[in-house]
């Protein structure tokens, strides 16, 4: 007997789609927080397999439908090649966090400052701009290559990309506010911040990205009371800095998943650190770096002009120590704190120089 004659209606009705649910009668109860992504993971539909072979952009726990054609070419099918655990805490926080530039940032509190830090701090937001476009247009690229048995982890990579989009606005407005304006192109985009783009998995993206990009921007925005000028500036490093914790947060609870998960790729990723690591020592992955066109706008702002730019430099230099002990800490936390007593890494030694 069809469905239509058990609920006796019209011959004429299909109503096959009736049978073609996912586990029935699944209810999800509301926390204090709300009905959050970690509340509908229930029964069946909380279960992430290990490997997908999810093509058709079917949901996870919708029944599957026959002759359906491939939607995506999803590169990411394998749990540990995106995972983390929290993703949903860390979503629903990018979601109740979120700011606007527009209305959220004192703009009113600005005021003319002298020519050479109107010029450092725009130089700054040059350079932030170009940073953070890398930030977002690199996620985007992986959130259509995953598949959607993976969603809390793409949820969370959308997220960063529109938290990245906010950061490249706030930073132009900036620059734009106070008379200013766009200054020289830093080549952030080439060299080892664009060499992100040239990943050939996620996690090697991730920890280019995540753990050592995003962590040097972070600790510059923890400092950014430093560096501003009036509480616009204030809360523009404030706000990005919330931002900013969280897509790191994403790198390090990633790798160690995969730490845990998949311990042959061990090597593989020690030799990720090992080349970001290269980048920070140099100073080229690093905007506390040698590059006087990120370097000496720091020492100005961090100094209160050119003619404390000696003054600056001294704040600059324990700026970039605080950078490389974050950088440590996020790699132990990580779960790869070996490399650090075997010898495998230099960190330990550079620390100890710059204490001495």
């Amino acid at each position: 007997m069809s469905e239509a004659e058990n609920l006796g209606v019209n011959d004429d009705l299909d109503l096959s789609w009736m049978d073609q649910t996912g586990p029935w009668d699944t209810r999800a109860e509301e926390s204090r927080h709300g009905l959050t992504l970690a509340d509908i993971q229930v029964g069946e539909y909380g279960q992430v397999p290990d490997e997908s072979d999810n093509q058709t952009g079917r949901p996870r726990g919708a029944a599957a439908r026959s002759g359906a054609y491939r939607i995506g070419n999803y590169a990411v099918r394998t749990k540990s090649e995106i995972w983390l655990d929290n993703a949903c805490f860390l979503y629903e926080e990018a979601l109740q966090r979120q700011w606007s530039s527009a209305t959220d940032v004192p703009w009113h509190t600005i005021e003319p400052l002298p020519d050479d830090i109107e010029q450092a701090q725009c130089q700054m937001a040059t350079f932030l701009t170009e940073v953070e476009f890398v930030a977002g247009d690199v996620p985007a690229r992986w959130v259509s290559q995953t598949t959607p048995d993976f969603f809390e982890a793409r949820q969370l990579l959308t997220a960063q990309v529109m938290d990245e989009s906010r950061h490249m606005d706030v930073f132009r407005k900036r620059a734009m506010a106070n008379g200013g304006g766009l200054m020289g192109a830093t080549g952030a985009t080439s060299g080892f911040v664009g060499s992100i783009d040239l990943s050939r998995d996620f996690t090697e993206m991730s920890a280019r990205l995540h753990i050592s990009g995003e962590g040097a921007v972070l600790t510059i925005f923890r400092m950014g009371e430093l560096m501003a000028y009036n509480d616009a500036e204030k809360a523009m490093y404030r706000l990005c800095a919330q931002d900013e914790a969280r897509h790191v947060a994403y790198g390090v609870m990633h790798m160690r998943y995969m730490a845990e998960t998949a311990p042959e790729r061990h090597e593989e990723i020690n030799c990720y650190l090992d080349e970001a690591e290269a980048g920070i020592l140099s100073g080229s992955a690093n905007p506390a770096g040698q590059a006087p066109i990120t370097s000496e706008p720091l020492a100005i702002l961090l100094g209160g002009g050119v003619a404390k730019f000696d003054e600056g430099f001294k704040k600059l230099v324990a700026l970039r120590r605080r950078q490389i002990q974050e950088y440590k800490k996020r790699v132990v936390s990580a779960g790869f704190g070996a490399r650090f007593e075997n010898g495998r890494s230099r960190i330990n030694e550079i620390l100890e120089q710059a204490a001495a």
